[in-house]
């Protein structure tokens, strides 16, 4: 099992580096204006373009309108959009490749889930009035029920992920809040032991 492991809500060059130095595949830039970890596009393009090739430079958008998005992944040099409101992926097609979010709740049927034209479905636990990071974590179970390419968010730590990848069995796995010392600002210890349970896991080779 080779997972690809995100670690989302980057402000900081040095976090970035540190994320990849670590074996991540993915960083995640939020330009949600109201998230604590919200990064301006000229910022989140200044930090991308020190990242090797390699690494997928992921967008999170809120409700942000295709034209907009564009526009930030232009910039920032974005290689996936994550759409975390109430967007319908059919409006961002020419936008892909595209994830789309799903909060976990009291409320969450796998079943319901539309058949969106979309890379991979991000699982994300319940935030309240947030959108993610909110550190919650959600019966992982339910990612594998999924047809499609599962991403398991929401309160993953370095003393959880390997319970993640065992009942979830996903395609990735996404980390923000737990791997921080204020939010935006991470703790590169927490991130280097992130990653080096998913590996112990068998979740990188």
């Amino acid at each position: 099992m080779s997972v690809l492991v995100k670690i989302c809500g980057i402000t900081k060059l040095e976090d970035a580096l540190a994320s990849v130095e670590a074996g991540a595949g993915a960083v995640g830039f939020n330009f949600y204006g109201k998230s604590p970890r919200y990064v301006t596009p000229a910022l989140a393009a200044r930090i991308a373009r020190a990242l090797p090739a390699s690494v997928r430079k992921v967008g999170v958008f809120v409700n942000a309108t295709p034209a907009e998005v564009e526009a930030i992944r232009g910039e920032v040099g974005l290689d996936v959009v994550q759409l975390h409101g109430a967007e319908d992926p059919a409006a961002y097609l020419a936008l892909a490749p595209l994830w789309r979010a799903v909060r976990v709740d009291g409320g969450f049927v796998p079943q319901e889930i539309p058949e969106w034209p979309v890379e991979a479905i991000l699982l994300d636990g319940p935030a309240g009035t947030l959108y993610g990071g909110a550190g919650i974590p959600f019966d992982w179970k339910a990612a594998r029920v999924l047809p499609m390419p599962v991403v398991v968010a929401g309160g993953l730590d370095p003393t959880n992920v390997a319970e993640a990848l065992r009942l979830a069995q996903p395609w990735g796995v996404d980390a923000c809040s737990r791997l921080e010392t204020a939010p935006g600002i991470k703790d590169h210890k927490k991130i280097r032991a992130f990653l080096d349970a998913v590996r112990s896991a068998g979740g990188l080779s």
